[in-house]
């Protein structure tokens, strides 16, 4: 069963940097995408940032893009969101996600990191509030 758990969240005053963590089990790394979305009360989900399968592409939404910055670490099963720069409007629940049908991860370059949001598996979600 694929788990994915997130940890990393919390409140920081603008200009401030945290370093989310998701930690996935259940299944081995191969070819599946994940990447990490964010919801605030009465919005919609918004795809943050999201990476291939092989590590080798990221996109991220343009309103990240400069700021934030994901990687993974395939031994340790870990994907990470490092936000730099975070602005009050960047407070958020932040899911990581994960993809395992392979047609999906390969719209990636067509779609970027808006298909995150609809990704088959997330976690629970850690908060992130940034203050003015």
């Amino acid at each position: 069963q694929v788990q994915l758990v997130e940890s990393g969240g919390g409140s920081v005053q603008a200009g401030g940097s945290l370093r989310l963590s998701c930690v996935a089990s259940g299944y081995t790394y191969g070819d599946n995408c994940m990447g990490w979305f964010r919801q605030a009360p009465g919005k919609e989900r918004e795809g943050v940032a999201v990476i291939s399968a092989a590590g080798s592409n990221t996109y991220y939404a343009n309103t990240v893009k400069g700021r934030f910055t994901i990687s993974q670490d395939n031994d340790k099963n870990t994907v990470y969101l490092q936000m730099n720069n975070l602005k009050p409007e960047d407070s958020a629940m932040y899911y990581c996600a994960a993809e395992f049908n392979t047609q999906v991860c390969s719209t990636i370059p067509a779609l970027g990191a808006s298909m995150v949001a609809d990704f088959y598996y997330t976690g629970q979600g850690t908060q992130v509030t940034v203050s003015s």
